[in-house]
């Protein structure tokens, strides 16, 4: 009798393995083909990508590009998909390079780097995008207002109500999940492609050649390399999406476990191509509209290269164009970089319990997240402070050192990184990162200084 029990169970116990062994390759199997074929979310996520990086900077980066003449402008287009495609992927190849395929970017610092340093780096993370948060709420506000008056024609409504409503609207469709958020930049950057695309090609009538005019290059070596070096922090925020690659890299690594880091670099690598092609051709369209000397004029009024044009060319439609393109840019950036704030803001919150044997739901903290956002946006974009464009500019550095710095110190420092070294690759992101920062610091000393008198 004991050895029928004793065989029964075995067969029992076989069974089960068997079930399981072959459940698990049914899900690795499946996990293997969502890698290898192009799907849905595929191109979602080159879309959010794209919609993220590609903000309200994209306005002024003709101008802060072209202002130094043709040869800079060159150069900047040459480097920037190398620039943005190797430092994207080292931050993604770090955020999949934690042991459990959950972790964010917040978690992984801290499994890395200890405790410490982990909240270290989370708070900085926060401050690094938040402000810019606040930036877009502002900017919102200020683009739907004009719009209103100069080109609906009707009195400006209330700015606390104005406000409220579009920052209640852009985080009401953020609460309705990150499906839906990728659906909805998906959906909008379409139209924006569209729009610069077509407008950069109704300024090919206008086009003339005062750009490559001897007078508008720099004097020497020495004055190529200054523009280079001031225009460099314009090109990496210009194309800047970090904010939303922690959630990209976790969602490809549960769908595509172990082979999450090819699909993520075909991605990234379609994202940034479309970025550069798109961005850099409505650029040198704009810059080959104007001269030197009115693209200083522009930069001296501190408006946006459309603004200008408007009033240049005296084209009702550019005008009219302007804040459709100014409203889609600041909405899909909102919605990335609200991901990246609200991943770090709930990383401050749990680090902070962890510390005292405390846990919150994960549905409650998202709430209490969006619950701070919206205050904070909503008071920021009513009181629209002068000082606002100065703090963002604080974070740069911080966005810098995460984006460039960081994931090739953990290349040679973090074993689950060590196969990524020996790249020139890496070398490149090193020196492109330490001169951005180097940039950044120096404009904020003169911006300081000057204020100071």
């Amino acid at each position: 009798m004991s050895n029928l029990n004793l065989n029964f169970n075995l067969r029992c116990l076989n069974r089960r393995y068997f079930m399981g062994t072959t459940q698990s390759g049914v899900i690795a199997s499946a996990k293997a083909n969502s890698a290898s074929r192009w799907q849905t979310s595929d191109t979602m996520w080159v879309l959010s990508l794209y919609g993220t990086a590609i903000g309200a900077g994209v306005l002024f980066l003709p101008i802060n590009a072209g202002v130094g003449g043709v040869l800079p402008l060159i150069i900047m287009a040459i480097i920037a998909f190398p620039m943005t495609f190797f430092a994207h992927r080292g931050l993604c190849r770090f955020v999949l390079s934690g042991k459990n395929p959950g972790e964010d970017i917040t978690e992984v610092v801290e499994e890395h780097f200890g405790i410490g340093v982990g909240k270290l780096i989370t708070l900085l993370y926060f401050f690094a995008i938040y402000p810019i948060l606040l930036v877009y709420g502002v900017a919102m506000t200020n683009t739907v207002d004009s719009f209103i008056v100069h080109q609906m024609g009707l009195p400006s409504p209330p700015r606390a109500l104005l406000s409220l409503l579009l920052i209640i609207g852009m985080i009401g469709i953020v609460r309705f999940g990150e499906g839906f958020i990728l659906k909805a930049m998906s959906a909008l950057v379409f139209p924006f492609i569209a729009i610069l695309m077509l407008l950069a090609l109704y300024l090919i009538p206008n086009w003339s050649g005062a750009i490559f005019q001897h007078t508008s290059m720099p004097e020497s070596g020495s004055g190529i390399l200054m523009t280079l070096w001031l225009a460099l922090p314009v090109m990496v925020f210009a194309f800047n999406h970090s904010p939303i690659i922690s959630a990209f890299a976790v969602a490809k690594r549960t769908e595509c476990g172990h082979d999450a880091e090819k699909k993520c670099s075909r991605i990234l690598a379609y994202s940034h191509v479309m970025m550069v092609l798109t961005v850099m051709f409505f650029v040198f369209s704009c810059v080959l509209s104007l001269s030197p000397a009115e693209l200083m004029e522009a930069k001296l009024q501190n408006i946006t290269i459309l603004s200008y044009l408007a009033n240049h060319l005296n084209t009702p439609i550019i005008a009219y164009v302007a804040p459709i393109i100014a409203f889609v840019a600041i909405s899909t950036s909102f919605f990335g970089h609200y991901l990246g704030a609200r991943e770090s803001f709930n990383g401050i919150i749990i680090k902070s319990l962890r510390s005292k044997g405390k846990r919150i739901n994960a549905d409650k903290l998202n709430r209490i997240t969006a619950l701070f956002i919206l205050i904070t946006c909503w008071a920021v974009a009513t009181l629209n402070p002068s000082i606002l464009g100065m703090i963002e500019n604080l974070g740069g550095p911080i966005i810098a050192m995460l984006l460039f710095i960081m994931p090739m110190y953990a290349i040679h420092k973090v074993p689950a990184m060590r196969k990524y070294s020996g790249h020139i690759s890496n070398l490149f992101v090193v020196i492109i990162g330490l001169t951005a920062i180097s940039a950044i610091l120096y404009s904020l000393w003169t911006a300081i200084s000057s204020l100071l008198g």
